[in-house]
C-alpha cells in the first residue's frame, strides 16, 4: 500500500524509496497514514 501510494499520490519514485534510510521512510509511512485516516474521515461526512 505505501509504495503504491507514494508513487500514484505523491510522486516518490520505486528506488527512490527504495535508497531512503529507515528514518525517512518511517516518515512518508506516517505521513501516509495520517492523510489515508484524514481522507476516511472525510468521506464519512
Amino acid at each position: 500500500m505505501y509504495a503504491y501510494y507514494a508513487l500514484h499520490e505523491l510522486k516518490i519514485l520505486p528506488h527512490d524509496l527504495a535508497n531512503m534510510s529507515m528514518r525517512q521512510k518511517a516518515m512518508i509511512f506516517a505521513m501516509i497514514e495520517e492523510r489515508v485516516r484524514e481522507e476516511k474521515r472525510k468521506m464519512k461526512k
